[in-house]
C-alpha cells in the first residue's frame, strides 16, 4: 500500500512538472534565436529613412555613439499589427534615444512575395509616417534568423557593455495592439526604464504578437 502511494505521488509530481513546462513560456519554443542574456551580433543594413546616415546608406550599431543600448524592432510595411504600432515606435525613439536607447527598426520580409515590403516601399512608408528612427532592410533575412525574430513587430532590447550588446528583453511592445489608450503594461518601456535605473527587469520576456515574418522559399 505504501509503495502504491509513493508511486502515485511520483506520477503526480511528474505530471505537475510536465504541465508546468507546457504552461510557462519557453523563450526558444518558437525560435532558434537569442534568449535573454545572450550577446547579440551587430549588423550593417541599408537604411530606408532619412535619419542617421541617410536614405540608401548602410547603418550599423557602431554608428550610434555614446549609447547605452538599442531598441531593435523587427517590423514591416504591410502587416496590420506593425502598422498599428508605427506611431508608438516613433514615440519610443523620441523618448529613449536622448536617454541612450535609440530605436532601430528592421524589415526582413521577402519582398518578392510581398512587394509592399520592398526597399522602395519602405522608403515611401518611412517618408509618409515621418519615421525618426533608422528603418533597415534585412534583405538576406540573416539578422532576423540570427536574432530569432518571428513576428512583426518583435522587439529586442539590447544593453551595451563594452564591445558587447546583451539581450535584456524579448517580446511585445505592450499589451494592447489596437487600442493604445487601453494599454496597461508597457513592456518595452518598463524594460528600458529598469535598465536606465540600474534595476532588474521584472518581465524580460513576453510573446510577440503580430504577423509572421515572410521567409524566402
Amino acid at each position: 500500500m505504501k509503495k502504491m502511494k509513493i508511486k502515485l505521488l511520483s506520477v503526480l509530481a511528474l505530471t505537475f512538472v510536465v504541465a508546468t513546462a507546457m504552461i510557462l513560456p519557453n523563450q526558444n519554443s518558437d525560435t532558434e534565436g537569442y534568449s535573454v542574456g545572450d550577446a547579440a551580433i551587430g549588423f550593417n543594413l541599408k537604411n530606408a529613412s532619412n535619419t542617421m546616415n541617410g536614405i540608401g546608406e548602410n547603418v550599423s550599431l557602431d554608428d550610434y555613439k555614446n549609447v547605452k543600448g538599442y531598441i531593435v524592432i523587427f517590423t514591416c510595411n504591410h502587416c496590420p499589427f506593425a502598422k498599428a504600432y508605427e506611431d508608438r515606435i516613433n514615440a519610443l525613439h523620441k523618448k529613449y534615444s536622448p536617454k541612450g536607447y535609440p530605436v532601430i527598426a528592421i524589415n526582413s520580409n521577402d519582398a518578392k512575395a510581398y512587394p509592399s515590403d520592398s526597399y522602395a516601399a519602405m522608403k515611401a512608408r518611412a517618408k509618409e509616417k515621418s519615421f525618426t528612427f533608422a528603418y533597415l532592410h534585412d534583405e538576406s533575412q540573416k539578422i532576423a534568423k540570427t536574432y530569432g525574430a518571428t513576428k512583426t513587430p518583435h522587439t529586442y532590447i539590447l544593453q551595451k557593455k563594452g564591445d558587447k550588446n546583451y539581450v535584456r528583453y524579448i517580446g511585445a511592445i505592450d499589451n494592447n495592439t489596437y487600442n493604445p489608450e487601453d494599454v496597461t503594461e508597457k513592456y518595452a518601456e518598463n524594460a528600458v526604464d529598469a535598465l536606465l535605473e540600474g534595476k532588474k527587469i521584472t518581465k524580460n520576456y513576453t510573446r510577440a504578437v503580430g504577423c509572421s515574418i515572410k521567409w524566402k522559399k
